[in-house]
């Protein structure tokens, strides 16, 4: 096996675990719909900037789906496809590395976060509009608060400016 291949699968996993920590260590209960706001969005937007929209997604959707496994798992498979879908958008537009264009992508990746868990808790798990709708706010708050991953993969970047190459 090539040795990026090899990093990279290292790199996936231990983000993953990071994400995954982060999602478990604080957990708020949204009793609406049984969900919990969690700081796995910071993990998510760093490493969807650090290495790019597809690993990003794989470390973000995969650490949250694993994190989700443990005490809800319902909502595993719709975290994997929504938190996944979160790092493309904010892999792919914050690509250009200007500070407010990242912000932006993580503003626009925490839609993504709010209007996939709706559609996914109304069609999939049906819960109903109301209590979906219910738990958008709570959403909105969990997402808003993936802006500190930006700011944290600026002083990364800054403190370790080889993190540049990683990005796909």
């Amino acid at each position: 096996m090539k040795r990026q291949t090899v990093n990279r699968i290292a790199i996936v996993t231990v983000m993953a675990a990071v994400v995954c920590t982060l999602t478990l260590v604080v957990r708020i209960p949204v009793p609406a719909t049984g969900g919990y706001i969690h700081l796995g969005d910071v993990g998510a937007n760093f490493a969807a900037l650090a290495f790019g929209p597809w690993i990003g997604a794989l470390i973000a959707g995969g650490g949250m789906a694993i994190a989700d496994l443990i005490g809800y798992p319902i909502f595993a498979p719709g975290t994997l496809v929504v938190h996944g879908l979160q790092a493309i958008v904010v892999g792919l537009l914050g690509r250009s590395r200007k500070p407010w264009l990242m912000f932006v992508a993580a503003i626009a990746g925490g839609a993504v976060v709010v209007v996939g868990y709706f559609l996914y808790e109304w069609l999939i798990l049906q819960m109903g509009v109301l209590k979906a709708a219910q738990e958008a706010p709570f959403n909105a708050v969990q997402a808003l608060s993936g802006i500190v991953g930006v700011a944290v993969y600026m002083l990364v970047l800054r403190a370790y400016p080889p993190l540049s190459r990683w990005a796909e």
